[in-house]
């Protein structure tokens, strides 16, 4: 959704200087902002006859548009005033207050006239606001219109035929308001009551006739018919009493008249409810961009003496519109490819990947933002400048791409040529070790990522400026090659009859260390058969000693059975005793 413009205040459009218009360069910026399509009420009248005052109504506030009491006029140029459209969702109101008409201070009405071509140019609801009633005078200054006829006719296309043509003259001309204050007659036509647009197309009404009086008259009328063929009309009773109306922005409702009010809103409820979106031939919807240009397309015409016809005021803005678009797409197209490419990119593929999506992008906001570009020359214009940038990133990534392995084998081979610097490799088999480590680095350059496709081209480069550091460790290496065999084959030499020293030493060694070895052996049989010998006496020695005791042990058995036995029969024998002489036992 578009961002809505909130002004706390009017601000001057077009300043009106000694009878001279310039554009306010802060209103073009605010018109510059406003991307939603636009509703522009302008208002044009006499001066001192309260079109300050409605303008404010519409905005919704009792302040805003200058309002004056005194007979000078107090509006200079054309003031504008944005605000988020109260009917309309996501549509801005756009109202513009002119200057007063028939300045009693101005030199002629010229300066009158370009003001009022300007508001019509740049509305697409028009308010006329006159005093009391409708008469030859408000007509006749209402005709100044007709001044403008031939410069602002739509020329007929060959490709358009008469009811396009009309059609897209009804749409660039606005809708014409009639307002009339301080209304004091009866609205009746033959005693017939009508209404305020009735009274309008009745006033307007030519006349039967073809004599120049009757020409005359009907001249402002037709025109007025022609340049506005949808009208309506409102009349508005005296606000106040007269002493009241220099303080009318300040009075409250209540203190105006009842039915004043109720006219003042139904105006207000009419103009949110039918003013259309300022359009142009062809449907061309204007947002605040679109009106910024129309109001310098017109103001440099006007100041110029050359106001340019329909057509070319669309011609002139589609120029200015498409122009704007293509560097907005261009910016897209830059923007994209600056948050989306990281040169160097790995392969062509990729980077053109990107500038395909980013291109289609960017000609889609051409697209969305440029009209009436009818032989696509603008487009092509588009399809150019990113051809131009496609070339230009190519070669930009071309040059990273180049940057980046240059600094990479920098970073890798660095070491490695400084070694050679050193002679690490100006030595028997170098050349070999220096391969060997040329062999890794170039795998080491291969896994870093994000070479680009320059890679390989800069590595063989590199690759071929290193040839004759090669060359040169391979002819160190050839040449110190033999002199190394002839050291090789004496240090083998004399290695060996070291080596066949050291054996000989080592048998010697081993010998004597066998002979001692033998020797030990033998004092510890010795040592060893002395102790089983003293073992074996002293277990004889204990053996006999212990059959003694066995024999001893016995024979004191024997004896000690012998005495038993002994005993016994002697008991036996004490006893037969006994029992044969009794005498004895007594």
């Amino acid at each position: 959704m578009a961002p809505e413009i909130h002004m706390s205040d009017p601000v001057c459009l077009i300043e009106n200087f000694n009878e001279h218009l310039k554009v306010n360069q802060e209103a073009l910026e605010i018109l510059s902002a406003i991307t939603q399509p636009v509703v522009v009420v302008a208002i044009v009248g006499l001066y001192r006859t309260g079109k300050s005052y409605l303008l404010n109504k519409l905005s919704g506030k009792n302040k805003g548009f200058s309002v004056a009491s005194t007979v000078q006029s107090h509006t200079k140029g054309i003031w504008i005033w944005c605000m988020p459209h109260p009917n309309r969702p996501n549509h801005t109101l756009v109202l513009l207050d002119t200057e007063g008409l028939g300045d009693v201070e101005k030199a002629d009405n010229k300066n009158d006239i370009q003001i009022f071509a300007l508001a019509l140019l740049l509305s697409s609801t028009f308010v006329y606001n006159t005093m009391n009633k409708i008469d030859q005078g408000a007509i006749d200054l209402l005709h100044n219109v007709t001044e403008l006829t031939d410069l602002l006719k739509a020329r007929t296309s060959p490709d358009l035929d008469g009811v396009e043509d009309a059609a897209d003259s009804e749409s660039f001309f606005p809708d014409l308001v009639w307002t009339l204050r301080d209304f004091c007659l009866d609205l009746e036509i033959d005693g017939q009551l009508i209404t305020a647009d009735a009274y309008l197309e009745n006033s307007l009404r030519p006349k039967q006739g073809s004599d120049q009086r009757v020409q005359n008259f009907n001249l402002p009328r037709l025109c007025i018919q022609k340049f506005f063929p949808k009208k309506k009309c409102f009349i508005f009773d005296l606000p106040a009493h007269q002493k009241k109306l220099a303080q009318l922005e300040t009075l409250p409702d209540d203190e105006l008249e009842h039915e004043f009010v109720q006219q003042v809103a139904e105006f207000c409820s009419y103009i949110f409810s039918h003013s259309m979106t300022k359009t142009l031939p062809g449907g061309i919807k204007v947002n605040g961009s679109r009106l910024k240009n129309l109001v310098l397309t017109y103001v440099n015409g006007i100041s110029s003496g050359d106001l340019p016809c329909m057509e070319n005021t669309v011609l002139a803005l589609a120029q200015i519109e498409n122009s704007a678009a293509v560097q907005k797409a261009v910016a897209h197209y830059d923007q994209q490819m600056g948050q989306k490419v990281q040169l160097p990119t790995e392969t062509l593929q990729e980077l053109l990947d990107l500038h395909r999506d980013s291109e289609r992008e960017a000609t889609e906001v051409f697209m969305k933002n440029s009209f009436k570009d009818v032989d696509q020359s603008f487009q092509k214009e588009l399809e150019t400048l990113l051809d131009a940038k496609r070339n230009d990133i190519c070669k930009q990534n071309l040059e990273a791409s180049s940057d980046r392995c240059s600094a990479l084998l920098t970073d890798i081979f660095g070491p490695l040529e400084e070694a050679v610097k050193q002679g690490i490799y100006s030595k028997p088999g170098g050349h070999n070790l220096f391969i060997q480590k040329m062999e890794e680095l170039k795998t080491k350059y291969y896994q870093e990522p994000r070479k680009g496709i320059q890679a390989e081209e800069v590595l063989q480069k590199y690759l071929k400026s290193k040839k004759s550091v090669n060359d040169a460790i391979l002819q160190a290496d050839q040449a110190l090659t033999e002199k190394e065999k002839k050291m090789k084959e004496e240090q083998v030499k004399a290695e060996a009859a070291k080596a066949n020293a050291r054996r000989l030493e080592e048998i010697q060694k081993w010998n004597q260390q066998m002979m001692q070895k033998r020797e030990r052996v033998h004092q510890e049989q010795v040592r060893r058969m002395e102790r089983e010998k003293q073992n074996w006496l002293a277990e004889l020695q204990r053996t006999q000693e212990q059959r003694m005791q066995e024999q001893a042990a016995q024979l004191r058995a024997t004896f000690e059975a012998e005495n038993r036995r002994l005993h016994h029969e002697l008991q036996h024998v004490q006893r037969n005793v006994n029992c044969d002489n009794p005498c004895v036992l007594l």
